[in-house]
Parts: C-alpha cells; sequence; structure tokens
C-alpha cells in the first residue's frame, strides 16, 4: 500500500539547503520543469514580493516527494506569481506523481486556480503553448524554413522592416538590457494597453510591478530576467521584457508603438531577439498560450497543459452561473462567457490582496462585461451573401 501523501507549509525563507539542492537536481533532471518558472531563483524572488507567498512541501513517509510554490487571497489558492506566469505544478522527481486534485485537497483550498498546469490532474480542459525549438544549426536555418512554408508572410514583415528603416530611419536592436527606468517604461505602456482593452491592469496593484523589477535586478548563473529594445533612427518602436534559464528563453511582456504597428515592429523585435539570442546559446524560445495569429508562422512546437478550477461546491458556483446567464441573453455563449469571468477574475483575485481590491476589479470587470455585451447587442445583425 503506497504511503498517505502529507504536506506541511513553510515560508520560502525557511527552506535550507538541503530541500534547495533537492528542488534544483529535480529540476535539472525532469524534463517537464525546464520553464524559467519552475527554478528555485524564481520561487526565492517571487515569494519576497508576492503576498500570501509560501511554498507547499510533499512528503511520503517522511521523505520529500515535491514542492509547490503558492500564494493565498483569502481561502483561494493560485500559483506563485500569478496571474503572471504561463507555466506551474509540483517541483518533483521524473515520474512522482502528485495531482492537481490532492494539491487542493492537501491545501484545504476554497479554489485553486492554475492557467497552466504541468502534470497530472483530471479537472478544466487542456491548453496549449507554443514554442520555437531553434535547430542546432542555428536562427538562420529556422528562418529559411519558416520563410519556405510561409512566404508570403515573412515577404510581408521583410518588407515592413525597410517601411520602418525608410520612414525613421536605420533599425537597431540591443538585447540583455537591465535598465529599471525602462522597464518602468514598458510596464506604463503595457498597463495603458490593459485598460484600453477593457481589461484588468495587473500593475495598478504594485507588487507585480516589484516582481519584474527584482527578477531582472537579480543577475546569477543560469537564470535571469532582461529586455530587447528596437530603435528606428532614434525613436523606440518596441520593448520586450523576456525570463531565461539553461537554454529556454521566455517571451513574457512585449510593447510597440501603436502608431507603427503597419510596420510590425513587435514582431520584428521578436525575430531580433531570437537571433540574438541563438548567437548566446538559446535553443527553445516560448510565446506562452496560443492564441495571437502571427504565433502560427513562428512556432515549430508545442506542449499541453492544463487550464483548471479545483473549487468547493458552494456559492461560487451558483454566482458564476448566474453572472453567465445574465450576459449571455441568446443562450449560446455559455462556455466561451464562463471561461472569459473566470480568466478576469482569476487575474483580479490574484493581483489584489485585499478583499476591497478585488471588490473594486469585479466592479470594474463587471462594467466592461455589461458595456461590451450591450455594444454588441446594438451592432447590426450581418447579412449573410449566397
Amino acid at each position: 500500500m503506497p504511503e498517505m501523501l502529507q504536506v506541511e507549509i513553510i515560508k520560502a525563507d525557511a527552506m535550507d539547503a538541503a530541500a534547495i539542492s533537492l528542488w534544483r537536481e529535480w529540476v535539472a533532471s525532469n524534463p517537464l520543469l525546464q520553464s524559467p518558472y519552475f527554478r528555485w531563483d524564481y520561487t526565492q524572488i517571487a515569494a519576497q514580493v508576492s503576498p500570501g507567498a509560501a511554498v507547499a512541501v510533499f512528503r511520503r513517509g517522511g521523505d520529500v516527494v515535491g514542492f509547490f510554490p503558492y500564494q493565498k487571497r483569502g481561502g483561494s489558492v493560485q500559483p506563485l506569481g500569478a496571474p503572471m506566469n504561463d507555466y506551474h505544478g509540483v517541483i518533483a522527481a521524473e515520474g512522482e506523481v502528485i495531482t492537481l486534485e490532492e494539491v487542493a485537497h492537501l491545501l484545504k483550498a476554497r479554489r485553486l486556480n492554475v492557467p497552466g498546469w504541468i502534470g497530472a490532474g483530471e479537472t478544466g480542459q487542456a491548453r496549449e503553448t507554443v514554442q520555437v525549438a531553434m535547430p542546432e544549426s542555428g536562427f538562420d536555418a529556422w528562418y529559411a524554413e519558416r520563410r519556405s512554408t510561409f512566404g508570403k508572410y515573412f515577404k510581408d514583415k521583410e518588407r515592413a522592416r525597410r517601411s520602418l528603416e525608410s520612414e525613421l530611419g536605420p533599425v537597431r536592436v540591443q538585447h540583455g538590457l537591465r535598465d529599471p527606468k525602462l522597464l518602468d517604461h514598458l510596464i506604463d505602456l503595457k498597463a495603458a494597453q490593459y485598460r484600453r482593452s477593457g481589461l484588468h491592469d495587473i500593475f495598478a496593484c504594485g507588487w507585480t510591478r516589484d516582481l519584474l523589477q527584482a527578477l531582472m535586478a537579480t543577475q546569477v548563473s543560469d537564470f535571469g530576467a532582461s529586455m530587447a529594445a528596437m530603435y528606428a533612427g532614434e525613436k523606440l518602436v518596441a520593448v520586450e521584457f523576456s525570463l531565461h534559464a539553461g537554454l529556454h528563453h521566455h517571451f513574457w511582456f512585449p510593447v510597440y508603438e501603436p502608431s507603427l504597428s503597419r510596420c510590425s515592429p513587435g514582431i520584428l523585435l521578436s525575430m531580433d531577439t531570437m537571433r540574438l539570442s541563438a548567437a548566446d546559446g538559446f535553443r527553445v524560445f516560448d510565446f506562452g498560450f496560443e492564441g495571437e495569429s502571427y504565433k502560427k508562422y513562428f512556432v515549430n512546437a508545442r506542449q499541453t497543459v492544463r487550464e483548471a478550477v479545483v473549487m468547493r461546491p458552494g456559492l461560487g458556483q451558483v454566482l458564476g452561473d448566474a453572472a453567465v446567464e445574465a450576459l449571455d441573453r441568446t443562450g449560446t455563449r455559455g462556455e466561451a462567457l464562463r471561461a472569459s469571468l473566470r480568466r478576469r477574475w482569476s487575474t483580479i483575485e490574484a493581483c489584489e490582496a485585499s478583499p476591497i481590491g478585488r471588490l473594486r476589479g469585479a466592479a470594474v470587470a463587471a462594467r466592461s462585461a455589461v458595456q461590451k455585451a450591450a455594444a454588441r447587442k446594438r451592432a447590426p445583425a450581418r447579412v449573410a451573401h449566397v
């Protein structure tokens, strides 16, 4: 009979050297844990700035068999650093199985929300994340294959680069940047983008901004965060913040000059960042969740993760169903609305550490949802031509 799984909750700064060594060993040897988000360095830094941070230490028969870094908001639990991290799961040796449902049960979570769970679990649904697996022959070989497969798309981007140079001057890219003022500029632009889109401004709470600054300020072997910036002439046209560890480079927060969208500066910056970083030895470039149309032209590898909410039955589910019913007047968009509302609320809940902040965020989100529903209702019906 297998040993019963037990849990101990500790603060990250209470982890001893033996536990940290075990963590690093498992990450290095388990192919499922290669994302920078699984590194001990990420947890150590995030735990210093995220409210309610803790580490669950799992044991069988007294032996440590896994770790799960998380943050708590009331009775709800999210992965540490949510809503910004794309991957999360139990840090364990390859072959050790600790399910999503077991984690929720042992943490006594009223709700455990995981947008990108890697590991065993039955709750929720599969989602795809997308990557570029760079061939050993390097960026030029990757680009030649992509250009051959999607010739029209990449020829258009080459024309966009020439147009950008013609309009503003020579294009140049700098990477490996760790300028706090440049990061503040990026965050301000990203926050304005969230507000324009009616999304929750994840940087308004403060600690999320502090997390990016702390990650960028930390320079340790084989782990870090940095930015790449593209200039055309003297004008800054795009910036992207990325996290990297080992051979993995994770694109995280991109912004570009909206008035130059016709020249695709953000996409050009991603390509140039891959070219420069591949020369530095990076081999996997992670674009996070699929969705944006440009990603399909870049990626040649995928990873399946699980989006799930493990929730105790009760009022939360009832209110969620009621909100969907109120907004879905046609009765045809229930599941899509439910997923959208769940993601919006999980973002608000993860960002806002206080009940007042969560209430304020929920009110803004509800108002935005009602306005969008009203706009759809006012929109003229499309007539199909046959």
